[in-house]
């Protein structure tokens, strides 16, 4: 065959349709077929099941049960407003009964330190302790907080299962959270909600004096529950709860949660020194209002501006003075005097915090002391 035929016949036909084959695929990328791909791992992908969670942080939690003697008018009218100053005047004998309350707690502590909420035990006359493994003690009361809704009971009882603390300054929105406590009395009980919201402030809900840091989670907290765990999904303790907002008093998908770190430092200072010390910074502030932010050429009202500072006290020390606004102490926000509050109220005294203010229009830093407040301290 000549090189002329072959061209002809077989050459240059191949060379065409190889050319269309090629333009074809670059045209139509599908008619390539599609390789095999390898499954995606996805970035954050929860586990099956939070059996391990449980099982780590539930035997720390325990069943709290109270009991206090309440006296009580026998007249079934007394309660009536109508009848009742008139009942009062006839000195009608009162009957007493006792009246018990539950509650749940978690143990932190390998020497038999429980946390939990200060209303769980008010005025208990006997309060008992029952472990997830069904031991059960009597508790002493080792002090109390109302401000905080804390309270730290002692067990006296071997081979206690202590909770292991997480970080909750390190919770985010959407995290997955457990409840643990014993809601109703039914026994230890797990609810599974997430993280809804952090550093809420509750004082316009009532709830809450000095703290206005809570967890926000939508996990069902119910009566019972008050006291107990909130726990990641790694069964890390992440703060006791302590209140809901239901008027019908179980839990509607809000529920709140003292952070750990703030509760273990209630709990050390009432074991220390049988009382909550809070901070001192030496100061007297006020919230900025629009015309005082307007006047300090401020761009917003977050912030306090101090009115007064205390004689050798940690501000005075530090260097400020009246008229500087106090914006951030340890990069957290003060946005108004009650925060203010609320941040002194969790520092232990000698910690040293850094103060972010702003004095003439510019922003300053400076380190400061806490101090407990003394007897009769004079201001500069």
């Amino acid at each position: 065959m000549s090189l002329q035929r072959f061209l002809q016949d077989w050459a240059i036909p191949t060379a065409i349709g190889l050319g269309v084959a090629a333009a074809l695929l670059l045209l139509f990328p599908h008619l390539r077929g599609k390789p095999e791909q390898v499954p995606a791992i996805a970035e954050f992908q929860g586990p099956v099941s939070y059996a391990s969670a449980v099982n780590l942080a539930g035997p720390a939690v325990v069943n709290i049960f109270t009991r206090k003697t309440v006296s009580e008018r026998s007249h079934p009218l007394y309660n009536h407003p109508l009848y009742r100053r008139l009942l009062d005047n006839m000195n009608i004998p009162q009957r007493e009964r006792m009246q018990s309350n539950l509650g749940s707690g978690v143990i932190v502590d390998r020497d038999g330190y429980i946390l939990t909420n200060y209303h769980v035990i008010s005025g208990a006359e006997e309060i008992a302790v029952v472990l997830s493994d069904g031991r059960e003690a009597q508790a002493a009361l080792v002090g109390s907080d109302s401000d905080f809704d804390l309270a730290v009971l002692k067990i006296n009882l071997p081979n206690l299962t202590t909770i292991e603390v997480g970080d909750p300054d390190k919770a985010q929105v959407g995290d997955v959270v457990l409840a643990i406590g014993n809601p109703f009395g039914v026994g230890q009980t797990v609810t599974q909600g997430i993280v809804s919201a952090t550093g809420r402030d509750l004082s316009k809900t009532g709830t809450g004096s000095y703290l206005q840091n809570f967890i926000q989670t939508d996990a069902a907290v119910n009566p019972g529950n008050s006291g107990g765990a909130l726990v990641d999904a790694r069964g890390k303790l992440l703060g006791i709860n302590t209140s809901i907002l239901n008027q019908s008093g179980s839990s509607g998908g809000i529920s709140f949660a003292i952070p750990a770190n703030i509760a273990l430092k209630i709990m050390q200072d009432i074991i220390e020194f049988g009382r909550v010390v809070p901070g001192w910074l030496g100061i007297e502030a006020q919230t900025l209002s629009p015309q005082l932010a307007r006047s300090f050429n401020l761009a917003s009202t977050n912030g306090v501006i101090v009115t007064a500072i205390y004689n050798q006290g940690p501000a005075h020390q530090a260097g400020l003075k009246p008229g500087d606004v106090i914006t951030h102490i340890n990069n957290d926000p003060i946005n108004d005097g009650l925060h203010g509050v609320a941040a002194m109220a969790i520092l232990r005294p000698g910690e040293v915090v850094t103060i972010t203010y702003i004095r003439k229009g510019e922003i300053q830093n400076t380190q400061a002391t806490i101090s407990e407040k003394p007897q009769s301290p004079s201001k500069s």
